[in-house]
């Protein structure tokens, strides 16, 4: 029998994402969240998704979907927040209780790749900004290296602690420059609005339902990020109030900014829309400026999951070798269909956590040594709700999937859970390690 994977006795390793923050280290509260989640929910890709919405629903139609989708989505996400609060443990923590300590490594290991994805798409971002301002300010060719500066800064970022990130640059810092940012964008683009914009009809191809699930997408793509952050927190409270506040106003108001300028300027690209107002570069840099925290908040929880699998490296090793790969596949991939990508994470993480959440209520499990290997109960119910997601996206696209696909793995698990003979599924007889 090999030791524990919460830690090893031989090479003394510990799983710092499966063990409980310490008392002593919990130091975000409040402020803290409604900081992080408010710059966090604030980018320029959910202004593109905003942009997205129009012209195939009216104004008033996407608005409303920003309404339904935002208050849903950022309701599962504080929610799972507060169950990292209370538990102390990482997502992986979560999803490993749930799923069963050999299973949980398909899901955290699809985690680790959807967050490098957005690692990625966040660097192409930061350098197409970047050589936007370059062009327009300078006249000048953007030059190739501004990939690698882009994720030079975020390895440099990730060398740091996680709590002085957030509490000395995006408290202090971040989170002014997205207000600044954004109320100036809002007001230039304010002024060319009028009535008219509400009044349009859609012109079709997106059903007001799929538009919901393209909102739901953004908070959801946060699920598996949430209690890394959250379960430093001093209270649960705290945290569930600081991510809904914080992120659910950030998101609505970025979403709202995109279908604004989208409806002003049909069919014109954001980035050089926004240049074009005056000051635009002004705010475009400030905005490339807390983008960088999107960056960072990637690929810091890709690295608290990857120790979660390989815990011989600690958290600040995997997140400079993260923000190298995450550069690497920028330099080399060309970033399209970035819708396709929302409704993709949307069919796996939708599901995930209604198990988590069904599996944990509201009182969470600390992963211990008597873990199972494998969950029949949660991984059953987690592919019937993926299975429910893809089925309706492509066959009943009108009702959405987020929802039932939800309500599916959630109901699942709570029903299987009662026919199992142990609470947590299939127990294994070769013991921790197999």
């Amino acid at each position: 029998m090999s030791a524990s994977p919460l830690s090893n006795s031989t090479t003394r390793v510990v799983n710092e994402s499966l063990h409980p923050v310490p008392p002593e280290l919990r130091k975000l509260g409040f402020s803290d969240y409604l900081a992080l989640w408010g710059s966090l929910g604030v980018g320029l890709l959910v202004m593109q998704a905003g942009a997205l919405l129009i012209p195939a629903l009216s104004g008033a139609a996407a608005a409303a979907a920003v309404a339904v989708g935002t208050i849903g989505g950022t309701l599962l996400l504080a929610w799972v927040g507060y169950l990292g609060s209370v538990s102390g443990v990482s997502s992986a923590g979560l999803i490993w209780s749930a799923l069963g300590r050999r299973f949980a490594v398909l899901p955290i290991a699809l985690n680790v790749l959807q967050l490098l994805g957005w690692s990625v798409f966040e660097i192409v971002v930061l350098r197409d900004g970047l050589g936007a301002i370059a062009r327009q300010q300078f006249h000048a060719i953007p030059p190739p290296w501004l990939t690698v500066l882009a994720g030079a800064v975020l390895a440099g970022l990730l060398s740091l602690s996680m709590v002085g990130v957030v509490r000395r640059l995006i408290r202090r810092i971040g989170l002014w420059l997205m207000l600044a940012s954004l109320v100036w964008l809002t007001v230039r683009f304010a002024r060319e609005a009028s009535p008219v914009l509400l009044e349009q009809p859609g012109k079709g191809g997106l059903a007001f339902a799929a538009a919901v699930d393209l909102v739901i997408a953004m908070p959801i793509s946060w699920l598996p990020l949430v209690a890394d952050y959250t379960r430093y927190g001093r209270s649960p409270r705290a945290a569930f109030g600081g991510t809904l506040v914080g992120y659910g106003l950030a998101n609505a108001w970025c979403f709202l900014l995109g279908i604004l300028i989208a409806a002003l300027h049909p069919g014109a690209e954001l980035m050089p829309t926004i240049l074009q107002a005056s000051f635009g570069a002004l705010a475009l840099a400030l905005i490339l400026i807390d983008e960088t925290d999107n960056g960072y908040s990637d690929l810091y929880s890709a690295a608290v999951s990857t120790h979660s699998l390989v815990p011989k490296w600690s958290v600040r090793v995997w997140g400079p070798v993260l923000a190298l790969i995450a550069t690497v596949l920028a330099l080399l991939l060309p970033i399209q269909n970035y819708q396709d990508f929302l409704y993709l994470l949307g069919s796996i993480f939708v599901p995930l956590f209604g198990v988590v959440i069904a599996h944990h209520g509201a009182r969470p499990r600390t992963p211990d040594s008597t873990q199972v290997a494998l969950s029949w109960v949660g991984a059953v119910a987690w592919i019937a709700g993926i299975a429910v997601y893809q089925y309706v996206t492509r066959f009943e696209p009108q009702w959405g999937a987020s929802l039932p696909a939800l309500a599916a793995s959630y109901v699942l698990y709570r029903v299987f859970a009662r026919w199992s003979p142990t609470p947590a599924g299939l127990a294994d007889s070769n013991g921790i390690g197999g």
